[in-house]
């Protein structure tokens, strides 16, 4: 059966959701020594609720992410990349992509051939 997109759409919707609320909450300060409270915009009450709905959705992402990487572990097997033989991942060598031993080695200086560009 296939459980991983339902799961992988509701996991991606819960980290947004988290990531809004967290940001939602108000700052405690001393972090880096910038930014504040907000000076009292915000109650208490609400501090609490936000606080209870962050531990809520981090609950929810992490049971939704283990039950993804769960359900994955079971479609995959026993198999593992670096069982395979890798396919046909580069082509066979040819003779034409192989230089030669003589190709390999600088000019002599019995040739003919000068060793740098000359400008015509």
């Amino acid at each position: 059966m296939q459980y991983q997109n339902p799961i992988l759409v509701i996991l991606l919707i819960l980290a947004i959701a988290l990531i809004a609320v967290v940001l939602l909450q108000r700052s405690e300060g001393g972090g880096l020594g910038i930014g504040g409270g907000g000076g009292g915009v915000q109650a208490r009450g609400q501090g609490n609720a936000l606080t209870r709905l962050t531990w809520i959705l981090g609950v929810a992402f992490m049971v939704c992410a283990l039950a993804l990487t769960l359900i994955s572990a079971q479609q995959g097997g026993n198999s593992s990349v670096l069982d395979g033989d890798g396919g046909n991942l580069l082509p066979p060598p040819t003779e034409s992509t192989v230089p030669a031993g003589e190709d390999l080695l600088p000019p002599s200086l019995d040739s003919e051939e000068p060793l740098l560009p000359i400008a015509e």
